[in-house]
This record gives C-alpha cells, structure tokens and sequence, in this order.
C-alpha cells in the first residue's frame, strides 16, 4: 500500500467530506476479511493502519502458554520474550508477521475501499441535494431518449435521472438538448445509488412554475390556495390575493397574458383556469366550475354539495368526459353533484 493510498484518504475527506478515520477502519476492516478469506479463515490477526507514518502492519496474535499445541495461536513465554520482556504467561502476544500474499491483498481491498467510499460519498451527496429539492422544481437537460420504453435521461447539474413515461406529460416531444422544468418528487434510498424521482405530470410542477413566473407570488402579495391537474389537457389553480389593491387573477395572466402564456408554453400547451379563491364554499364551487354559469350552489354535510345551472350551461359545468366538474371537485375538496334546473322538482 503505498503513498498515493494515503493522499487518496486525505482527498476524500477534503472534497468528499468522508472522515479519514471512517475510512481507516473501513480498510482495516476490509484488509481482515480479505486476508481471512486468503487463508482458509485464519482469525488470530490484527491489522494496524497508521496513517502518520503511512504504514501497514499485519500482527499474529497467539496466547502464551506453558505447552505450545498449536503453534498457529499459541507461543511460549519464553518465545515471546523475544519481542516485548513485558509478556507474562496467559498474555496475549502480538506479533509481526509479513505473508507473502499481504502487499497484494492490502493494495487490491484498498482500492476496492476507496471506489467504494467515493460510492457512499457521491450517494450521501445526491440524497442530501435532492432531499432539500424535494417539492421543487428544477431545469433539466434532455441528453437520451429511449424509444423502447419512452423514458427520457435528463441532466441535473452532476447528476442524471430518468422522467419515466408514466411522469411525461401526454403527447409531449423532446429532442436532446432540450432545457425543461421538473418537479422533484424524492429521493429512493433503497438502491444502490439514489434515484431522484420527478416528475412533469405533478400538481406542484404547476404550483412552483407560477411561482417562478408571478413575482406577486413569490413576494406572498398573491398565495395559491390549489391545484387541480390533468397533465397535458387542463389545470384548475386557485388564488387569492392578500392586498385588496392587487388582483390575483390579472397579476397571474400577465400583461397581455405574457406570464400565463409562458407557464402555458413550458407545460406543452396544456389549458389554465386561473379561479379566484374564496373562503365561501358556495363562491369558491361556482367559480371552480368556470366558464360555466352556475344558478346556485347548496352545501351539504361530508364536504358534498348540489349544483344547479341552465340547461344551456350543464354540458359546460360538467365538461368533456367529466373532466371540469372533476377539476372543480378536486380544486375545492368537495364531491359536486351537477343538475339543470328544468329537472328539479
């Protein structure tokens, strides 16, 4: 084991930030089982890094006994008196001893040690990183697409990660080098390496876009009360605004419509509902069903209510296959039962 061994310990716990001492104790570890393993499972031995002095020393460690029977774990007083005058019988003695097979073994567990460390590092690193993302969004580079699956690899600063077909949003087309934004979902820990989880079919990818696009948002002048998504075809999002001189509605579209249309653009085209946010049940449902015109809204017990529109405006309120009446009761966290006022009783 030579110097550049050592350097490498210093520079791990340099750059990597993994201790000196956990990595001597990891190779002296490892360094035992291998030499074990070498020789048909021989247990009376220490191994001794000292990293000052950058040696390696492997001692044989044999019981002093009046009558040696097995050489291999037992040694004489007067044998051991040899190496140290302040053995006394029943001492254990330690023993130098330099296996022909030991520079070989200790510079091969070495380094394996090291690859591994680095391993642990870089994984601590990932998970620490991407633990602070977590309900963030972050820019990715498109770097492969695989057309068996549909999987996409994607570049995060030193680090990739797959947006699986499952987390794409429906009918989205990427080419390499693409910058796209996506939501961190977590990290799984249960691998080898971490595998950071994200998404762009998520709610909150919606939620951190607006923040990142309305600077009204990110000052706490207008909060998002709540998202309802169907990746790739609508988004319902409710807001309210904390000073009565800022609309949150116009403050999210934008002169023009420039910040809407820019969320819109980054989300693949998909439609927005921007809803006004209000702490009255009946307001807040009616508005969730937008653009459709509701007559009245009758709240009931276990979060469920009545709805009733102009026949002109059912097929509006509920939407294609169900999907605005679905968004609505997402968006406001009650069960919306939708009727036209020619068929009440």
């Amino acid at each position: 084991m030579n110097n550049e061994f050592f350097t490498a310990l210093t520079m791990l716990e340099q750059e990597k930030g993994i201790p000196k001492q956990y990595m001597l104790e990891k190779v002296e570890a490892a360094l035992l089982t291998a030499f074990k393993k070498e020789n048909n499972g021989m247990s009376n031995v220490r191994i001794a890094i000292d990293a000052d002095k950058k040696t390696v020393r492997m001692f044989s460690q044999k019981l002093i006994v009046e009558d040696v029977v097995d050489s291999d774990s037992e040694i004489s007083l007067e044998e051991a008196r040899k190496y140290s005058k302040r053995y006394k019988m029943g001492d254990t003695a330690e023993i130098e001893v330099k296996p022909k097979n030991f520079g070989r073994i200790s510079a091969q567990t070495a380094k394996n040690v090291i690859v591994q460390g680095i391993r642990e590092a870089e994984r601590g690193i990932i998970i620490k990183e991407y633990e602070s993302k977590e309900d963030d969004v972050v820019t990715a580079v498109v770097r492969i697409m695989d057309r068996t699956n549909g999987n996409v690899i994607l570049e995060m600063g030193n680090n990739q990660a797959t947006l699986m077909k499952s987390e794409q949003i429906p009918g989205e087309r990427f080419t390499e080098g693409d910058h796209i934004k996506v939501y961190v979902m977590g990290v799984k820990k249960d691998a080898k390496m971490p595998i950071i989880v994200i998404s762009r079919t998520h709610p909150g990818l919606v939620k951190r876009i607006f923040e990142m696009e309305v600077p009204e948002i990110q000052d706490g002048t207008v909060i998002i009360q709540s998202v309802a998504r169907e990746a790739g075809s609508r988004t319902k999002i409710a807001v309210y605004s904390r000073d009565e001189s800022v609309d949150p509605i116009g403050a999210c579209i934008g002169v023009k419509g420039m910040r809407k249309n820019a969320i819109i653009n980054e989300l693949a085209g998909e439609k927005i509902d921007i809803i006004q946010y209000s702490e009255n049940p009946e307001e807040f449902i009616k508005e969730a069903l937008s653009p459709a015109k509701v007559l009245s809204v009758q709240v009931e017990e276990d979060r469920t209510c009545r709805v009733m529109v102009e026949p002109d405006q059912l097929s509006l309120a509920i939407g294609k296959e169900g999907q605005n009446a679905r968004l609505a009761a997402r968006l406001t966290g009650y069960k919306i039962d939708i009727k036209s006022s020619d068929s009440a009783e």
